[in-house]
């Protein structure tokens, strides 16, 4: 079974044809290809906590600094580094891609 991108484990709504993009946008995790594939993800759906612009209890959010606190207590984040394990691409990993 495919692991979950962050739109559908949070069922937000903000994925391109997404229920919620004509209110909200959509999420720039669903369209960053350059991490694309990053944890076994859909462009950056299975990094969305380093992608800034996401949209997260309500509200966007800002860059990985601003964001990663609260990030490493998210359920996503936590699920996604377990399913992952040693192969789990965090920060450092993701913002050399989006550098790129």
């Amino acid at each position: 079974m495919a692991k979950p991108n962050c739109w559908e484990f949070e069922k937000c709504g903000r994925q391109p044809g997404g229920e919620k993009v004509a209110e909200l946008g959509i999420c720039p995790a669903a369209t960053e290809i350059k991490t694309d594939k990053m944890n076994e993800g859909k462009n950056g759906g299975r990094v969305c906590w380093a992608i800034a612009g996401t949209l997260c209890a309500g509200k966007v959010q800002g860059s990985y600094a601003m964001k990663l606190g609260n990030c490493m207590h998210c359920e996503f984040y936590i699920r996604t580094r377990k399913e992952q394990g040693r192969e789990f691409k965090a920060g450092k990993d993701v913002l050399e891609k989006l550098k790129k």
